[in-house]
């Protein structure tokens, strides 16, 4: 049994502010080892539990910041950009189970530490089919285009609620409690790797058992639609064929959820200039 961890920062241990996710900060050092260590817990679980391989992605910024030299050497690392399938960089047809660690909540929800989608600065909202969804969702409904369930999600108590709405029944570690965009009452990291470490057994052993919830799976064909912080924006993703736009959103249709999700990153990255 593989397990893919695929690793946000805004949600990990003690994170409440920009600061301490921004490489070049001070605080940024202190954050990254946290970070390790609270994908060190999710690999223990993982392993307590009977999976045979661990993989995890490093999916925060440009995904340098996992420390290789203090990971869980049972584990092997995907770092670095640009990677084909980005924040879920190694999901394919071997993984039975995804677990987000870190993760955080879509752009626009209350009480949710560092709440965006994708891009602070660029992307407002974004909906699949419809739906309004976040990071969660998006990087769920690649997995499920591999036939992989997220089975289990650490962050903040929103984060945790909007994965399980979207997702069903994953099991959850909350290790903050967002009072605001960036405020939280934090359990000391030792506590909330404990958390993690029980929640990543937990989801494995469902698993095991049939019990995970089902695959995400949108319906296709997959409508990606955009609305961009500021109109010039959208006017560098229409340069994407086959856009269209309404004010600042762009929509984009294609058949499956990779290429969809080649589509929005393409779009955002265009849209940035």
């Amino acid at each position: 049994m593989k397990i893919l961890i695929a690793a946000d920062m805004e949600g990990i241990s003690g994170v409440v502010h920009w600061d301490h996710v921004t490489p070049g900060h001070a605080e940024y050092a202190r954050f990254r080892r946290i970070m390790t260590h609270d994908v060190n817990a999710a690999i223990a679980g993982a392993f307590d539990a009977g999976a045979e391989e661990v993989a995890v992605t490093d999916g925060h910024r440009d995904n340098l910041n996992i420390l290789v030299e203090e990971l869980d050497p049972r584990a092997r690392l995907n770092s670095g950009r640009p990677s084909p399938l980005s924040m879920v960089q190694d999901i394919g047809m071997d993984v039975s189970g995804v677990m987000f660690v870190g993760y955080h909540a879509r752009a626009g929800a209350q009480n949710a530490i560092l709440d965006h989608t994708w891009s602070d600065m660029c992307v407002a909202n974004l909906w699949l089919n419809g739906r309004l969804t976040g990071e969660i969702g998006l990087n769920a409904a690649v997995c499920g285009h591999f036939d992989a369930p997220v089975i289990m999600i650490s962050g903040d108590q929103t984060a945790c609620a909007e994965a399980v709405e979207t997702l069903g029944a994953v099991e959850v570690a909350v290790v903050k409690h967002a009072t605001g965009r960036m405020a939280a009452e934090c359990l000391p990291p030792e506590a909330a790797r404990r958390k993690i470490r029980e929640a990543a057994g937990r989801a494995v052993n469902r698993l095991r058992m049939g019990r995970a919830a089902s695959p995400y799976r949108p319906e296709s064909p997959i409508t990606v639609a955009i609305e961009f912080t500021k109109s010039e924006m959208a006017d560098r993703a229409m340069l994407l064929s086959g856009a269209r736009r309404e004010g600042r959103r762009v929509e984009l249709t294609t058949e499956d959820m990779p290429s969809a999700y080649r589509l929005f990153r393409a779009a955002v990255t265009l849209a940035k200039g």
